[in-house]
């Protein structure tokens, strides 16, 4: 049995965090799902980037969709819905199994408007038109993404919260989305609205690399995420999450992103291989759930006090890393490259609708 399936069989979601046209043409997505146990997806702006730069399966749409008039983000949203829909589609199946638990696929908002609740909330219930059922809409956890996941939430729009860095930011973006769901309790509105939350792990590792000994290297991102899921873990067992899930409620699942090694003297499984817990997702890169497939090991799950976590963190506060500045930093670090990220997007469809004119 491969190392995939017995971590599906555990109870934790596989997913993979790309995806490309050529992939949905070409059956790898399907296979994937067939054969690595494969539940859902993850995109952002750089994997879109790489995907319409990488070859000519998107100049088709994308000269259609600039004699119709469209460009920018119009035109990129148009291009990513396509994929977006038609992998939904091979989700669907496992969606209706596991009765809207899994089978997602999700969608970035503008970068842009990180800072923006207001725009944030319109965007996110327009793409949500647009999408299948089982698309989330990703906004990111600042804090006007923390308002605009309120909002969406109480507007029944499955999001995934993206761009956590820390307990802290997890913690305020599970209250942000209790508050909504709280909200939709009190409108006698259905309070089972999906939703995820995305924290982010190798970043630490890559932040912190040639600051610390040769023996904490590559331990940081585990150390969090193992802290950030004793936080998942309590939050469950709260007086105020039990009264929502009284009412109907669903908890809202905790994610494991960037979790593609940075380190190539690292295990090429590392954040795969410690982070094993039930209830919860991995997304990875192709090269990463390629890798675990071959040659994974599937150990113990998390223990809920999150293990050595607090051990692990304390010797790296001896080292001098002070992990709640770093936090704060990460985040608007991270931000700050979804935006580049983005106009680099743009700048590429740009530049293909002009080789596609000329």
């Amino acid at each position: 049995m491969k190392a995939t399936e017995k971590l599906h069989q555990l109870g934790q979601s596989l997913w993979l965090d790309n995806i490309t046209r050529t992939m949905l043409d070409d059956g790898t997505l399907e296979r994937y799902i067939s054969d690595f146990s494969v539940t859902g997806l993850t995109s952002n702006p750089t994997i879109f980037d790489k995907a319409i730069s990488g070859g000519d399966a998107y100049d088709e749409q994308i000269t259609e969709l600039r004699s119709s008039g469209l460009d920018g983000e119009d035109l990129f949203f148009a291009l990513a819905l396509a994929d977006l829909n038609r992998a939904a589609k091979l989700f669907e199946p496992i969606h209706e199994r596991t009765d809207r638990v899994d089978g997602w696929v999700s969608l970035e908002v503008s970068p842009l408007l990180a800072d923006d609740a207001e725009k944030t909330i319109e965007q996110v219930a327009e793409l949500h038109k647009r999408a299948e059922s089982n698309v989330f809409i990703k906004i990111p956890g600042t804090e006007a993404g923390l308002t605009a996941i309120e909002e969406s939430i109480f507007a029944g729009v499955p999001i995934n919260v993206t761009l956590l860095f820390s307990t802290d930011h997890y913690e305020a973006a599970a209250d942000a989305y209790m508050k909504g769901v709280e909200r939709r309790i009190d409108k006698g509105l259905d309070p089972a609205v999906p939703s995820v939350a995305s924290i982010f792990l190798s970043r630490w590792d890559v932040a912190v690399a040639d600051q610390v000994p040769a023996e904490l290297r590559n331990r940081l991102g585990v150390a969090v995420g193992k802290r950030t899921y004793r936080a998942y873990r309590e939050l469950l067992d709260s007086d105020r999450w039990q009264g929502l899930e009284n009412e109907g409620a669903r908890a809202q699942r905790l994610l494991f992103a960037s979790t593609g090694t940075k380190d190539p003297e690292a295990s090429d499984t590392l954040y795969i291989e410690a982070l094993v817990a039930p209830n919860t997702i991995n997304t990875m890169p192709d090269k990463t759930l390629l890798a675990f497939a071959d040659h994974g090991n599937v150990g113990d799950p998390i223990p809920a006090d999150g293990g050595d976590a607090s051990r692990t963190l304390a010797e790296f506060a001896e080292a001098g890393v002070d992990t709640d500045e770093l936090a704060t930093r990460l985040q608007v670090e991270g931000a700050k490259a979804f935006a580049d990220s983005w106009r680099e997007l743009l700048e590429t469809i740009k530049s293909e609708s002009a080789r596609l004119a000329a």
